[in-house]
């Protein structure tokens, strides 16, 4: 069942002021919060500047991830999108604070409470975006089964995804892969996996935080040992849309909120944006 509604008619005003001239974006994995932990990390999104539209992943299908969407309304996040999974599994949540949401079929049809789509308006243009959740390598009895599954589905569905929108597309979420070239390496991830990371761009996409950062690792997620990876990543078409700024915020993961780093992208519309490396005049300096 989707979920499109404002559970409260006058919702606060957000500490942060609004913009629907372009697109502000935060991607955020919520860890399968318990109650309280899901009204903090609804809390503390309602003040970050960045986060007028917000992509949730591995939020829970109970108490939890009930008291995250009732909290992000409370905060100023009237327009909710989320599927129901047909049983105990985790979803993905597309929130927004001024846009509409409008629900839009995706055709993946392995694990699709994972992957919602929506179109809203960002300044004149229409702009289509998904949120990913994928399943992580599993347990020993179906290790990788469910991932490569969904994986598969994503990778089927991606050109028919952007051949039917009419703006510009922005993919983003928990991919659960890191890049080819990944620094460290870590042999346990196989070629399947990178190929997955690669069908974005090889579609035509732009990994939009390697794009400003060509040098920079941006790990998002730590294990215990403290290696760094990049599990969390933005995909966007560069036609009609210029990426002003893409880069990991740490707080809420050096805070309890979560253990992922949440992954804040601004980019404003253009007639002809192509380039993501085009010179941003405005802020002078080259991207």
């Amino acid at each position: 069942m989707n979920r499109q509604q404002s559970l409260f008619p006058d919702p606060p005003t957000p500490a942060a002021a609004t913009s629907t001239a372009e697109l502000r974006l935060v991607t955020f994995n919520a860890q399968h919060a318990g109650p309280d932990r899901a009204r903090r990390q609804a809390a503390w999104l309602s003040q970050q500047p960045d986060a007028d539209v917000v992509v949730l992943t591995e939020v829970g299908h109970g108490p939890g991830g009930h008291a995250l969407l009732d909290a992000l309304t409370q905060h100023g996040y009237p327009h909710l999108h989320t599927s129901t999974p047909d049983g105990p599994d985790y979803r993905t949540v597309i929130a927004s604070r001024q846009a509409p949401l409008e629900p839009v079929p995706t055709g993946i049809d392995v694990l699709a409470h994972r992957a919602p789509a929506v179109d809203l308006q960002i300044g004149a243009q229409r702009l289509r975006l998904i949120g990913l959740y994928v399943p992580s390598r599993g347990p020993a009895e179906r290790r990788n089964q469910n991932k490569r599954a969904f994986q598969h589905a994503v990778t089927r569905a991606l050109p028919g995804i952007l051949a039917a929108a009419d703006g510009p597309v922005v993919v983003t979420g928990d991919l659960n892969v890191v890049e080819p070239g990944h620094v460290p390496h870590y042999p346990v991830f196989g070629a399947w996996e990178y190929d997955f990371y690669r069908s974005f761009t090889d579609a035509g996409l732009t990994d939009a935080y390697r794009a400003l950062h060509p040098d920079t690792p941006g790990h998002s997620w730590y294990g215990r040992g403290g290696n760094g990876y990049r599990f969390d990543h933005t995909f966007l078409t560069t036609r009609r849309l210029h990426l002003t700024s893409c880069d990991y915020v740490h707080t809420p993961r050096l805070d309890g909120l979560s253990d992922h780093a949440a992954l804040s992208l601004t980019a404003h519309p253009s007639a002809a944006a192509t380039d993501p490396f085009s010179f941003d005049k405005a802020a002078g300096t080259g991207i």
